[in-house]
């Protein structure tokens, strides 16, 4: 499996994103559209951004009764997006629906995965807030064993936990993970990080980035650095 960096498109209009895009002259990176900028400019951003030839992770984390992810979802697999998602806490079931609704009339859908926690819990925060008294480690292990179940084609998880996912649910069951920062950069508010490189040693499929390329002086440098630090294994 080819390994790609998914750029974390986190702006809020239409024109912030048309604009930090045309910077890309050269390459089509796979782009990650989440809340902020699908809330403010809807499914027609999704359309534009496609014609403009990139893959798209829409990353809306679907959360609630079956029936009702099953027909959310079938009218975002009509949106020609490469991959989406939902939380895995929303059960087996939920899951199992998702795919149902995502999967077209001529069987074929986008990737679908599931969150298991996301980078910024901690597991003081998730044992003493969410009251889930496991250890991190093995909620995420059985989260994604549970997205494997329901037939999903992977999991969004830290890079930290991504050889043990491969581990518990084989190498072709897709890793995506956040919380990835250069080794010289800012952690901002995620805590369980790592670089580019460490994450493609550790067993990440995809890693997605956002600030360090979208507020970098530079972006398409930055972009470029996280290629040849994950998919190529340079370090800088």
């Amino acid at each position: 499996m080819g390994k790609d960096v998914i750029i974390a498109c986190d702006f809020n209009s239409k024109n912030e994103v048309l604009n930090f895009l045309d910077l890309f002259k050269e390459e089509k990176p796979f782009l990650k559209i989440g809340m902020e900028l699908y809330y403010a400019e809807g499914p027609e951003i999704v359309r534009q951004i496609k014609k403009r030839g990139h893959k798209i992770f829409l990353d809306l984390k679907l959360h609630d009764i079956p029936n009702t992810v099953m027909k959310a979802m079938k009218v975002l697999s009509n949106l020609d997006v490469d991959m989406c998602n939902l939380h895995a806490s929303g059960s087996i079931k939920m899951m199992e629906a998702a795919l149902q609704g995502l999967t077209r009339q001529d069987g074929t859908r986008p990737l679908l995965i599931a969150v298991t926690q996301l980078t910024s819990t901690s597991e003081e925060v998730m044992q003493n807030e969410l009251l889930i008294n496991k250890p991190l480690d093995e909620v995420v292990m059985q989260y994604a064993e549970n997205a494997k179940i329901a037939g999903l084609d992977g999991v969004v998880c830290s890079p930290l936990e991504a050889r043990k996912v491969k581990n518990k649910c084989g190498e072709n069951f897709i890793t995506v993970t956040p919380g990835v920062r250069f080794a010289d950069g800012e952690v901002g508010d995620q805590v369980r990080v790592t670089t580019p490189a460490k994450a493609k040693e550790l067993g990440s499929d995809y890693i997605v980035v956002g600030r360090p390329i979208t507020k970098a002086e530079n972006p398409v440098e930055a972009y470029r650095r996280c290629v040849r630090e994950f998919c190529l294994g340079i370090n800088e």
